[in-house]
């Protein structure tokens, strides 16, 4: 069974949480050790990309633990409905603690700036992303953190810089500044002003959780996406 066709399924979780480990090989130009692991319980076989904490590089502006954010961020898009990031869970592997998140079979070659003038059809599901990351406060969506699976569904990938307390967002989904956020959207959001799931917070500190609330209310409140005039918040590199 592939990776997208076990996406969905009840048994993702519980085969990504309870099977076997193997790591085939470190991923290539990754910052912090990031590994591909096949993952199998005797029935169903996945790939998955393997996170451990002991690979972390110490950043300044981010307390260790980036793998837990890469959890928080597939609860708060599955809980408040947008479903885009792929099935995540927190467990132990060969090098401690980590973050374990299925594989999504996409184009290596394709991302966001590949695809966002040919592909207007996945335009909304681009919105979503960028709501989300608002929200979640990204500060790593690069272009090739966005993937187009074979069924045009659109995966974001790579969360470990989420959920800072302050605003810093750093992304390459600009291009609908300005434009009205669809009401489906923004009744998504609207839960979060006034709670953010426990499953979340638990993962991020008190302050982080209450940032979430605030910058909710803050796209509510002016119910666009917002304009950068400034050019300064795109990351680097950009893919």
């Amino acid at each position: 069974m592939s990776a997208n066709e076990l996406e969905g399924s009840s048994t993702t979780l519980s085969l990504l949480l309870k099977g076997e480990m193997t790591i085939e090989m470190r991923m290539p130009y990754s910052s912090n050790a990031t590994f591909l692991v096949s993952i199998n319980d005797h029935q169903n076989t996945v790939k998955a990309i393997y996170k451990p904490m002991r690979g972390e590089k110490p950043l300044w502006d981010f307390n260790p633990g980036l793998h837990r954010r890469e959890v928080a961020a597939y609860l708060l898009s599955e809980a408040i409905g947008l479903k885009f990031v792929p099935p995540t869970i927190l467990r132990d592997g060969p090098h401690g603690e980590g973050s374990v998140q299925l594989l999504i079979d996409a184009d290596p070659d394709e991302h966001y700036f590949t695809i966002f003038e040919q592909r207007q059809d996945l335009h909304d599901q681009f919105r979503a992303i960028c709501a989300f990351d608002i929200v979640a406060n990204n500060t790593d969506r690069k272009s090739g953190h966005v993937l187009v699976d074979k069924d045009s569904r659109v995966w974001g990938i790579d969360h470990g810089l989420c959920f800072a307390q302050d605003f810093k967002i750093r992304t390459v989904i600009w291009e609908f500044g300005g434009e009205a956020i669809s009401k489906d959207l923004l009744a998504a959001i609207t839960p979060l002003v006034s709670s953010v799931p426990l499953e979340v917070a638990t993962l991020l500190t008190e302050q982080e959780v209450v940032a979430i609330g605030e910058r909710a209310k803050w796209l509510i409140d002016g119910a666009a996406f917002p304009v950068d005039p400034s050019g300064r918040h795109y990351p680097w590199p950009l893919v």
